[in-house]
């Protein structure tokens, strides 16, 4: 997985990484954004316009988020809460809009 979003976007959401993205590989969930670890490019662009420094690239993750790494993942390879189905590969996030649930990580985390 390239890059990672973690607990500092929850419930801001800036989105200057989605208009950075060259891909469009962030997708918005109800309270954080997520990066599709098998769209990403790698590039990094997201991780320098993050307002509130949310992004980082897995292998530079700090400890007190590495529960984010999995939870990622998670995001495209699990079925939500309310969905159906995993979200999966898409191929882009503009494609489908917000998807409007999270994961279980992040609905356990209070709002601030």
């Amino acid at each position: 997985m390239p890059f990672v979003i973690a607990e500092p976007c929850i419930d801001v959401m800036d989105r200057a990484c989605v208009e950075e993205c060259p891909v469009d590989c962030i997708y918005q969930g109800d309270r954080k954004l997520y990066v599709n670890p098998d769209e990403c490019i790698d590039c990094g662009a997201c991780e320098t316009v993050c307002p509130v420094d949310a992004v980082t690239a897995d292998r530079t993750t700090p400890p007190e988020r590495l529960a984010h790494l999995a939870d990622n993942r998670a995001f495209f390879n699990e079925v939500l809460p309310g969905r159906a189905e995993p979200l999966g590969n898409p191929g882009g996030a503009s494609l489908i809009g917000p998807v409007g649930v999270d994961t279980p990580l992040v609905n356990s985390i209070h709002s601030s």
